[in-house]
């Protein structure tokens, strides 16, 4: 009799551990989520975790190559693709539209594309051309991300804005950003110019420790699920402590 509830008692406890550990990977169950710049870095990252954890993902990005080899490697049931440029209105609003057309929702907008443009630190050797494509990318592509994500997420009252400061707590909507620190990206490796060990080298901020785009992509895997219901108007700061570090400081290191 003991051994027999010595076995219901295992079984009983390995049902909870199974439970406890699908509950782990399904984090996003039934959310859908545009990512731009989705198909390499940060944005394919965050595309992979998601998916991971039960969202249905749509990547929008102009690398169509990469994009689609992403959604390859995922599920084709729960992972697609829509060419996007983020300067364009067109194309951010079709995204936004296509995402709902094919799941009936949207609720995670992350607007991850980003471009670092070139490297010229005397203002006198910079492009004006040069300099609004990265205002366009940057920042004017994250407006269109809101603005669209807004339109489909007000009438139903729920939703998330990823790395904007807009306010839409009235609507049920939840508005955060995250701000990583130097990620060895491709982006980041090209405007470097350094590989991983090195980069890795010159700017590691926290001993011990090596930020890795996985790592920004669970950030936003947290401010994208149900555990971060009541965070809103967040700057979820990712950057091993750089920001609180007064620069002053390595004088007495180098004393």
């Amino acid at each position: 009799m003991a051994i027999g509830n010595f076995s219901l008692l295992a079984a009983a406890a390995r049902r909870m551990v199974v439970d406890v550990m699908t509950m782990a990977l399904t984090r996003l169950e039934g959310k859908v989520a545009v990512i731009t710049g989705g198909a390499s870095g940060i944005g394919e990252s965050t595309a992979r975790l998601f998916s991971k954890h039960g969202a249905k993902v749509v990547i929008a990005d102009v690398q169509d190559d990469l994009a689609e080899s992403v959604c390859r490697d995922l599920s084709p049931s729960s992972t697609s693709f829509v060419h996007c440029d983020v300067t364009k209105e067109e194309d951010v609003e079709n995204v936004v539209q296509t995402a709902t057309n094919k799941y009936g929702k949207l609720d995670i907008m992350f607007n991850n594309a980003g471009i670092a443009g070139m490297v010229k630190p005397n203002i006198l050797d910079n492009d004006k051309i040069e300099f609004e494509q990265v205002i366009r990318v940057n920042l004017v592509g994250a407006f269109l991300g809101i603005k669209h994500a807004a339109r489909v997420m007000i009438p139903v009252g729920k939703g998330l804005v990823r790395n904007t400061a807009v306010e839409l707590g009235q609507h049920g909507i939840r508005v955060n950003c995250v701000s990583p620190y130097i990620v060895s990206t491709p982006l980041v490796k090209e405007f470097f110019k350094l590989d991983d060990d090195k980069l890795h080298g010159v700017y590691s901020n926290l001993k011990g420790g090596v930020l890795k785009a996985e790592d920004i992509a669970k950030a936003a895997l947290y401010l994208g699920s149900d555990e971060s219901k009541y965070v809103s108007g967040h700057n979820l700061l990712v950057d091993g402590g750089f920001t609180i570090v007064n620069a002053g400081f390595c004088m007495f290191e180098q004393a």
